[in-house]
């Protein structure tokens, strides 16, 4: 049996700098940051996934780190990671994904 890996995507709508940082074995700079993402849909590697109506359009808060200015766009598409997709379909935050 295999498991089902899932994957939410949805649009970055608003991105919170947190001025938290941390710094790389390369020197660079990351700084963490609150992407607030509408839902869209699954990642199109799980085709036959229907999302929920009740999480269609739903903005969740996700942390992630920044450092180059392409990870500040907004109006890009987000996939969150499968346990975020979990907890978001399940309706418990986590530390990296809450609404």
């Amino acid at each position: 049996m295999t498991e089902r890996i899932r994957k939410l995507q949805g649009k970055v709508i608003d991105i919170e700098r947190t001025g938290e940082f941390t710094i790389d074995e390369e020197g660079n700079k990351w700084e963490k940051c609150i992407f607030t993402v509408e839902l869209t849909n699954f990642s199109k590697r799980t085709p036959n996934e229907v999302m929920p109506k009740e999480i269609k359009g739903k903005k969740v808060k996700v942390v992630r780190y920044c450092c180059f200015d392409w990870h500040y766009k907004i109006g890009v598409r987000k996939t969150l990671e499968p346990d975020e997709t979990e907890a978001v379909l399940l309706g418990k935050p986590t530390k990296t994904v809450f609404w």
